[in-house]
């Protein structure tokens, strides 16, 4: 290897780039094995069950060499990475991540529209089916980043699992996605600080980027506290607003009757949206499904900085069942008690939620003469985006830097901090924070919407490259006869609910802008939400695959046996972090 040795990187000044070079990348294992490498970081297997060839996690080209193999070098645990990452986030950081990660907008607003467009019963049932495909979702992670726990997480294990190709087009769409979501979670901060004050928005705008870029640029542990109080705040709000509004409902307000299922009796449990009868009762309830799989976006990001986390095997794998805690404890419940509070036919909830007055607890607390409680709901609402805008120049930055990693994106984003910040991603994504500012335009705002409705469709994508890189891992062991057993961490159903989860994210994926094509409906900016993002995935895919020659990796090539056995080892830096 060329680049710095581990006591360089822990000397060097703190701001100067850590110099890489493709060796780091494509070396093979035979240079890595040093006394000082093998003791501090763990030894760098061979693809191959003989210990042969390319470093764990090459996938096997045949007799091609390294450097003429790069579309099909995945290197899944590359001396780069484990040199210049550092492991600073905890179990508990990832779990509560994990819990709030969903926890948004979605929650304290959006759960109104989903009510007046489904109806109490239909907005429960479809919550509850989306429910269950993050579950498979989260448990497909899990079993996936308990065995490769890795920078970009299922954008690299798209790439050892199913094609190269696949994993720069997921993994691009989703820079693209983080790039335009933190400066409009910026702009949503500012559209919320006009409840109280009418001060130029240009004022948040730049207090935020500020804040953003610190934590961006700390050591992850410093995000994970950051991320770990943000989420026991939307967690303690949640439990309130869920035990004020059964307060509210049973008519434990003074002065304010008993609600209790008023409202599933008249307007009634289901809405008929677009159509009437039964047909139109399902088509609310399908309705609900499709937005409500965005309520739940981000719960995939947890397992980003998988070279980050201390203990993964075990870290990753407990976040990841804490979903249900998520889906049952906060979304079911509050879905429940909004249906209870607030009628479908209720014109304050017309708006799709862009104001705090539309939330449904903040309509069922002022109808119990509560003032206080907008202010509440409106101050978590602001921690909330800025806790999603951190989470996204968190994962963000971590796929541009596994994507430089395999050398599908320039190598200056592979530069980092000596405490181990990929600084030189942090800069790309806070030139884009100055989107922030075509907010001040009601023009330029158009325009900015419209580019971010571009990859609305972005979180079903990622869903189904984790359901699609759970389910060759599954087939690849039945291939090479090796038995489940043998993985970190696993359950004997999760191959059947990837299956199902899999099919369902397709269908939706297809289906969720049914209404541009109803009479009456079309909207050009509904179809190019609903649908743009599956060309633009699509023409990422076969423009790499056309460039570098990329194949489908066979299931009985895929390199199990190095990444069990390292999986089997001692974990050194686990254990001492542990």
């Amino acid at each position: 290897m060329t680049g710095k040795t581990f006591a360089d990187a822990a000397h060097s000044p703190s701001l100067k780039a850590v110099e890489i070079t493709a060796d780091d990348i494509t070396a093979p294992a035979a240079p890595l094995s040093s006394a000082h490498a093998a003791s501090s970081h763990g030894p760098l297997l061979s693809s191959r069950p003989d210990g042969s060839g390319r470093r764990y996690g090459s996938i096997g080209g045949g007799d091609h060499d390294d450097d003429d193999d790069d579309g099909l070098a995945a290197d899944l645990v590359t001396a780069t990475e484990q040199r210049d990452l550092k492991r600073g986030l905890g179990e508990r950081h990832l779990s509560m991540i994990g819990i709030a990660g969903a926890i948004g907008t979605g929650l304290f607003l959006g759960l109104g529209g989903a009510v007046q467009t489904g109806g109490p019963l239909g907005a429960l049932l479809g919550y509850a089916t989306v429910g269950l495909v993050v579950c498979a979702v989260q448990f497909a992670l899990g079993e996936v980043c308990a065995l490769l726990p890795v920078t970009g997480s299922f954008v690299r294990h798209s790439e050892f699992l199913v094609d190269p190709a696949w994993g720069f087009a997921v993994g691009w769409n989703l820079v693209y996605g983080n790039l335009l979501s933190i400066p409009s979670e910026i702009t949503a901060i500012c559209v919320l600080f006009e409840f109280w004050t009418k001060i130029n928005p240009s004022v948040w705008i730049i207090t935020f980027i500020i804040l953003t870029v610190a934590v961006g640029m700390c050591f992850v542990r410093v995000f994970g506290e950051v991320e770990f109080f943000f989420a026991l705040l939307k967690i303690l709000l949640v439990v309130f607003l869920v035990i004020l509004g059964l307060v509210i409902d049973l008519g434990g307000i003074p002065g304010t009757p008993a609600i209790y299922f008023k409202y599933w009796s008249k307007p009634g449990p289901f809405v008929e949206y677009i159509a009437s009868g039964d047909w139109g009762k399902f088509v609310g309830y399908w309705s609900v499904m499709t937005s409500a799989v965005f309520s739940f976006a981000g719960v995939e990001s947890i397992a980003m900085a998988g070279a980050e986390t201390r203990n993964p095997r075990k870290a990753i794998p407990a976040a990841c069942k804490n979903v249900f805690i998520r889906i049952v404890l906060f979304y079911m419940l509050a879905i429940l008690i909004v249906g209870m509070l607030v009628a479908s036919d209720d014109k304050r909830l017309e708006g799709g939620g862009d104001s705090v007055t539309q939330s449904p607890f903040v309509i069922a607390a002022q109808a119990a003469n509560l003032p206080a409680i907008p202010s509440v709901v409106n101050a978590i609402l602001i921690s909330s985006a800025w806790s999603s805008s951190n989470q996204a120049l968190l994962s963000g930055t971590r796929v541009l830097y596994a994507l430089a990693l395999k050398k599908q994106a320039p190598a200056v984003f592979l530069r980092t901090t000596s405490w181990g910040v990929p600084y030189a991603c942090v800069a790309l994504y806070t030139v884009f924070m100055f989107l922030s500012f075509m907010s001040l335009s009601s023009g330029a705002l158009t325009a900015f919407y419209w580019l971010i409705s571009l990859t609305a469709a972005g979180v079903l994508v990622s869903w189904i490259a984790i359901l699609l890189n759970h389910i060759r891992l599954r087939l690849a062991m039945r291939k090479q006869g090796i038995p489940e057993a043998r993985l970190p961490w696993y359950n004997s159903w999760t191959l059947y609910s990837s299956y199902w989860a899999l099919g369902m994210c397709i269908i939706i994926l297809l289906t969720a802008g049914f209404k541009v094509f109803t009479k009456g409906n079309w909207s050009p900016e509904g179809f190019v939400s609903s649908y743009l993002d599956i060309p633009l995935v699509a023409v990422a895919f076969a423009v790499w695959k056309l460039l570098k020659k990329t194949k489908m990796v066979k299931l009985s090539e895929i390199p199990l046996y190095a990444a069990l056995k390292q999986a089997e080892q001692k974990d050194i830096h686990d254990e001492e972090d542990a």
